[in-house]
């Protein structure tokens, strides 16, 4: 992973590959952003006149590439657009720094160092720069016998830091957390569907568990089978690779409040016996992206040391079509009991979340968050960039709204409207797992509430949309899997650590 420094040199006199500053969109044309001064010095002062003449304004993710004149060590300077300047005595937002960073990162992709002096406010706005930078610098080359200098940046030095604040190594230390386990994240959406198999997935929450210091348990088909987990099985059955229930604990000593994240892990979805259509199932490896977002945030909230027990729930389950699988018809006793008539059995994520679901009531947390790539009816609703929150209370349902806008992730607030119950009524079973067309996400979600214990506050998040990216990289998003949800979840663990959540 990129490596990551604070330094309290000028960004002229580091020696790097690149030197990035940021510009705003001015009124009149390009304006040079704090942080900048000695670049600009170095330029005698027309830094901004220089850009305007290359046609650069500013704009967000604009990206620009310059020869450094004589007095900046580096041989390049990057220029990252900011968007809007702030108003007078305010400063830029973290997300706009986040971005920025993201997009100069991608930009320096192959390169050895960068130095990054954006406008660096103080220790949170250092803090996302870092993990903007990190994230932005992320590359999946796993698979390629060559990288063609896609290759990551490989240090980042950011400038206008105070390595030895405390709060200021904090929030260096907090974006180097995250960002390695987003990207472990996104790494497990990206790998190809014949290597990550629910047994391969386990294993590799296993390892991360032994080096953390976490608890894990692993439910494998025969231990599923005796504790009549039907909905992990119902879904799993039509695989060569069986499926598995995964339990992450963390546990903290000063602890008094307990989240307990479930993830739809479904490692390919071709839709069972209900198959796809052919154009629908190239990206299908990214359905077990829910159980990638929990697996990073449990090991995030230990890598942190937050004082709240974080439990995560990996529902792990390959959705093939054979002679053994799941046809529309059949009934699955899941594990809480009720019977489920499958009418669709490319609505297999809610199967699996629902045996997930049942089993964390179990424990009495004070919070449940379900994470899934669920339906397409949330893309057709919110789009490629927004999940969709739904909860059986509402001012939980607004915190968590909140919570992802901190932490830079784009939400919206749905509801769960009774009146559409009715359409998962059967004849043959106590729920089907199919409803009204229209408005199939809140369906979903509706489902999902069936299986929560009673009296738990619970939230589930439909990241269909954001989390895997088919189109062009933008800020520090990358084109692939983008570990949507993730910093959600920890932003959610350390309110709740605070005792402002809950």
């Amino acid at each position: 992973m990129t490596a990551l420094t604070l330094s309290t040199s000028s960004a002229a006199a580091l020696r790097a590959d690149a030197v990035v500053v940021g510009v705003a969109k001015g009124t009149k044309g390009p304006e040079v952003a704090p942080g900048a001064e000695a670049v600009d010095k170095a330029y005698d002062g027309k830094l901004a006149a220089t850009l305007e003449t290359l046609g650069a304004s500013g704009g967000e993710g604009e990206v620009t590439k310059l020869p450094a004149p004589e007095g900046v060590k580096a041989p390049v300077v990057v220029v990252v657009g900011l968007g809007e300047p702030p108003a007078d005595g305010e400063a830029y937002g973290t997300e706009t720094l986040r971005a920025a960073a993201g997009a100069a990162a991608r930009a320096l992709s192959g390169a050895k160092k960068a130095v990054f002096a954006l406008p660096t406010a103080d220790a949170e706005a250092a803090g996302a720069i870092a993990e903007g930078a990190l994230l932005g610098a992320y590359a999946y080359t796993a698979y390629q016998q060559k990288s063609n200098g896609r290759g990551p940046l490989a240090e980042v030095a950011l400038v206008g830091a105070k390595p030895r604040d405390k709060a200021y190594k904090t929030a260096a230390e907090r974006a180097i957390a995250l960002a390695a386990e987003v990207n472990r994240a996104r790494d497990l959406i990206n790998m190809p569907p014949n290597d990550l198999h629910p047994k391969e997935f386990a294993t590799v929450v296993q390892t991360a568990a032994k080096e953390h210091g976490l608890k894990v348990e692993v439910l494998d088909e025969k231990a599923l089978a005796k504790g009549g987990y039907g909905g992990i099985l119902g879904v799993g059955k039509g695989s060569a690779n069986p499926p598995r229930l995964v339990k992450l604990s963390y546990t903290a000593a000063k602890a008094s409040k307990h989240l307990a994240f479930v993830g739809k892990g479904i490692t390919y979805d071709s839709g069972g016996i209900s198959l796809k259509p052919a154009g629908h199932n190239e990206t299908m490896k990214c359905d077990m992206s829910g159980a990638a977002a929990v697996f990073a945030a449990v090991v995030t909230a230990a890598k942190l040391g937050l004082d709240v027990n974080v439990t995560g729930w990996l529902a792990l389950a390959e959705n093939m079509p054979s002679g053994t699988a799941t046809r529309p018809g059949d009934v699955l006793r899941m594990y809480s009991g009720k019977t489920v008539e499958v009418l669709n059995t490319d609505a297999e994520g809610r199967l699996v979340l629902a045996d997930a679901l049942t089993r964390a009531s179990e424990e009495k947390p004070d919070a449940i968050v379900d994470v899934a790539t669920l339906t397409g009816a949330m893309v057709l609703a919110l789009g490629s960039r927004i999940f969709g929150i739904m909860a059986n209370d509402d001012e939980f349902r607004g915190a968590i709204h909140e919570t992802a806008a901190e932490a830079g992730e784009q939400s919206w607030p749905m509801p769960l409207p009774e009146e559409l119950r009715k359409g998962m009524d059967s004849s043959t079973a106590d729920i089907a797992n199919m409803g009204e067309r229209m408005g199939g996400g809140l369906v979903a979600g509706l489902f999902l509430r069936e299986f929560v214990g009673e009296g738990i506050t619970w939230a589930h998040l439909d990241i269909a949309g954001p989390a895997f990216n088919e189109g062009g990289p933008f800020g520090y998003t990358p084109k692939g899997g983008t570990g949507s949800a993730v910093r959600t979840l920890v932003a959610l663990a350390e309110k709740a650590a605070a005792g402002t959540i809950l």
